[in-house]
């Protein structure tokens, strides 16, 4: 019997944990959250505050952790698609077997939306909140908020700082979600991550704003879990 796991990449700021009520929800299918450097079980680590240098920190344990799995989806919410798609875009130079699932992102190459790295702290997250949609409780405690900014002033960073190359498009399946009530992702958006692949995108929305996934998880699981089924079907 084929065995699938789905690597988890969160949105900015959030660590593994955000995936902890996903783990062993789905019979067949592996949930394997990124622990990221920095943050959570990494706490003492230093974080990466280049993309690059992440990558290189956190791909020999995605190498590892799903070689024995026959096939794979990544998936990142967010500024998390963006670190899917670098690591898919890696691994497929190594492996079979990979599909790109994205949700509430833009593709990699897409111009983004103003500019909040460097603001201070309540014009910061006063951006997080226009540009993600979102407001994490934490900020509004003033000791949570001492342990929640450094990681998410970080990952907008790294997003904002990001510069889109070329490459050879991917030669895998791409699977793009969204709320249905996002305004800040839309439709169209979601249909220009065929730009990234020769392989089939497939598109799909999910009841919610651009955090949907924080109450529709299941749904999202579900649809990753029949993706892969189809993928293992047709190999």
């Amino acid at each position: 019997m084929l065995s699938a796991a789905v690597v988890c990449f969160p949105p900015a700021g959030a660590g593994a944990g955000f995936f902890h009520s996903w783990l062993g929800q789905r019979e067949g299918l592996t949930v394997l959250p990124v622990e990221l450097p920095g943050r959570e079980k990494r706490y003492s680590e230093p974080e990466c505050t280049e993309l690059g240098a992440l990558m290189d920190t956190i791909l020999p344990e995605l190498r590892s952790a799903t070689a024995a799995f026959d096939e794979v989806a990544v998936f990142g919410h967010s500024f998390g698609g963006l670190l899917a798609y670098e690591a898919t875009r890696v691994l497929a130079a190594e492996r079979d077997g990979l599909t790109l699932v994205v949700s509430g992102a833009t593709w990699p190459g897409a111009q983004r939306r103003g500019r909040i790295t460097g603001l201070g702290d309540e014009e910061f997250i006063a951006g997080v909140q226009s540009i993600a949609g979102y407001h994490h409780p934490a900020l509004d405690e003033p000791e949570l908020r001492d342990l929640v900014l450094p990681p998410l002033r970080t990952d907008v960073a790294m997003h904002e700082g990001y510069v889109y190359r070329a490459h050879e498009p991917l030669d895998v399946p791409v699977l793009a979600v969204r709320g249905d009530a996002d305004d800040l992702v839309s439709a169209a958006d979601l249909a220009e991550w065929q730009r990234v692949t020769s392989g089939p995108l497939t598109v799909a929305e999910l009841t919610g704003a651009h955090m949907y996934l924080v109450e529709e998880w299941p749904a999202l699981l579900d649809l990753i879990a029949g993706r892969l089924s189809t993928a293992r079907a047709s190999s």
